[in-house]
């Protein structure tokens, strides 16, 4: 979520004015997007402000801004794992991709496409037209050193920067679009061996822009579907980012995967947004953010919470 600050003047009273300073009090606002689910998984978008509770750390908050998005305008970053682990699954990718646009992207709509191996490379920058992104997709091969590099040059001769791929798409793509809701589509198996940042670093950075992040996991495992302590970090890393940012994770091989971009795309275009004042010390430390739901048998999905960061 997007934290600002916004410095307030305390007046004092006359008598008390040639005495002391003026006070300046810096309030964050805190912005969050939500969905809300019924019991049966149903997304339900007719609530209103009195039906929600906002906890900054177990401490209710008053909330400042409420709207219901409605058909929102998505902008996509769409991050394709080229990796020597993803070899078996490079067809699929393509084919799911086409998938998932014909599913969600609309006119109003903008994605690129990153896809990573030990570098990043920008398959397609920002389009409407999915047979454009795809296009730029099929095209590019992960020896290629044409197309563009996403981030900072770095000497790296051979690994996955899956981390890097979902920070810089965020910093460098995302974090310049302030219309609609902004997410993240990785199709990986979550397994990470050559980033300049971490798993932390990438799920700090969503929430602090309000990046959903969406994760379409490919899995190789041994001969007779036993998974190696790897192929398990990379599930479990791939099931966190997705949680600690409000969104899903889903397995490629065993889920309905139609079925499930036509969720990520309710999901997205069905969202909730809030704003609360909050004023807590920009020292970095972590604010747990819970969202309640007054009527029974709803369930909230949004981010865990997010970082104070002092303002630049």
């Amino acid at each position: 979520m997007r934290i600002r600050a916004l410095p307030f003047l305390i007046i004092l009273p006359a008598c008390l004015a040639q005495d002391a300073p003026a006070i300046h009090v810096s309030v964050r606002l805190v912005n969050v997007a939500f969905t809300v689910r019924d019991a049966d998984g149903k997304l339900v978008t007719n609530l209103t402000r009195d039906d929600f509770e906002v906890l900054d750390d177990g401490q209710p908050q008053p909330i400042s801004f409420f709207a219901r998005g409605e058909d929102l305008p998505l902008t996509l970053g769409l991050i394709v794992d080229a990796s020597g682990s993803q070899d078996h699954f490079v067809k699929q990718h393509d084919r799911d991709l086409g998938t998932f646009l014909k599913s969600v992207l609309t006119p109003r709509d903008r994605a690129f496409v990153i896809r990573f191996g030990n570098h990043l490379r920008l398959a397609a920058d920002f389009s409407s037209n999915g047979s454009d992104l795809i296009d730029g997709l099929k095209h590019i091969d992960k020896r290629n050193q044409e197309p563009p590099e996403i981030g900072p040059p770095d000497r790296r001769s051979e690994g996955t920067a899956f981390y890097d791929a979902l920070y810089y798409a965020t910093t460098l793509k995302l974090a310049q679009v302030d219309q609609g809701r902004r997410a993240i589509i990785v199709f990986s198996d979550g397994e990470d061996n050559s980033s300049a940042h971490n798993m932390m670093d990438a799920i700090e950075a969503a929430q602090a822009e309000n990046v959903v992040l969406f994760g379409i996991r490919y899995t190789e495992t041994r001969k007779g579907g036993e998974w190696t302590a790897r192929n398990k970090y990379g599930a479990s890393v791939m099931a966190r980012i997705s949680h600690d940012t409000g969104g899903s994770d889903f397995d490629a091989q065993a889920d309905d995967l139609p079925a499930s971009f036509r969720e990520i795309g309710e999901q997205l275009r069905s969202s909730y947004e809030l704003a609360y004042h909050a004023n807590p010390q920009a020292d970095g430390t972590f604010h747990k953010l819970v969202i309640r739901a007054r009527q029974p048998g709803l369930t909230v999905r949004t981010k865990t919470g997010y970082f104070s960061r002092a303002e630049n």
